[in-house]
């Protein structure tokens, strides 16, 4: 089943036209994604891989009843496709520039929570879910199986990375998504770790984190306070990383006294999640969690 997508999910793929977009609306279409439409306005273009373009979202829906939308749309231009998107009554927006202006992304968000809809990024690879053929992104579908692990990410390329060391132990994903590394993201950490707790087919929770930001700290109180009961394991990058260095993602700013990489393994070790030192531990620490075996390859 997983999360947020299914097998049924319609998309649409704004600005459809560039080349990114086309590049990639391909792959998600040869992976089995049912890409019903594109948009983009005086486009001139009749379809880009047989899919039909359109000048607005409305006039897309209004012939391709879609549920999610992807934007293949600058920073700048993101507010104005994101709200056309949701007054459409698209139920899921996935967001890939990034650096979108937080007044910007601030008002997405609260509209978004008007529309009854949800939004992954600003500045993600997107979402995956291998059981239903559906991916809406640019994620490499090579590295993902079905499977019981659900998978969280800040990072996209430390997602593939994980992912594909899942896979060759043989450990499969219900649904994969990364966040964003935007300092403001739509669907955060424990929002993604509610619906995994309550997705049936999501046996273990994987939480690929990073120096910065306190969504991680808010997802080892909700396996504290037992909201989130379900089996969690994580990876922190930015151990290395100097005091008082900023670093990575736009996300990665430490303040407050929490968003460090010791405020963050302080809350893991308190909720009892383990925590691996590198990404190659995380296929034990899993099969762990899933009661396979004693965690060994």
């Amino acid at each position: 089943m997983g999360i947020l997508v299914h097998e049924g999910t319609r998309v649409i793929v704004q600005g459809i036209t560039g080349s990114a977009a086309a590049h990639h609306t391909a792959v998600m279409l040869a992976f089995g994604t049912q890409v019903v439409a594109g948009v983009r306005p005086n486009a001139n273009v009749r379809e880009v891989h047989g899919v039909p373009v359109f000048d607005t979202v409305a006039a897309a829906v209004g012939e391709r009843p879609a549920d999610a939308s992807i934007l293949f749309v600058p920073a700048k231009a993101m507010k104005a496709a994101a709200f056309e998107a949701l007054d459409a009554g698209v139920g899921l927006i996935v967001m890939v520039s990034e650096h979108v202006p937080m007044h910007d992304a601030m008002a997405i968000f609260e509209h978004a929570s008007a529309c009854g809809a949800q939004v992954v990024g600003p500045n993600t690879p997107g979402l995956i879910d291998p059981a239903a053929r559906c991916k809406i992104g640019f994620v490499p579908s090579d590295y993902y199986i079905p499977g019981p692990v659900g998978v969280a990410s800040r990072s996209g390329t430390l997602t593939y990375e994980i992912v594909a060391r899942l896979t060759r132990a043989g450990i499969g994903q219900t649904t994969c998504v990364g966040v964003g590394g935007d300092a403001m993201v739509g669907t955060t950490f424990p929002e993604i770790a509610r619906l995994f707790q309550d997705d049936p087919q999501t046996e273990a929770i994987v939480f690929v984190g990073e120096i910065g930001g306190s969504m991680e700290e808010v997802v080892a109180a909700l396996v504290r306070e037992r909201t989130v009961s379900k089996p969690v394991v994580a990876y922190l990058a930015g151990r290395n990383a100097p005091e008082g260095k900023r670093m990575g993602h736009a996300g990665a700013i430490v303040a407050g006294g929490r968003g460090s990489i010791a405020s963050k393994l302080r809350a893991f070790e308190e909720a009892e999640i383990p925590v691996a030192e590198v990404p190659a531990e995380l296929p034990v620490l899993v099969r762990r969690a899933l009661g396979l075996e004693d965690g060994g390859p």
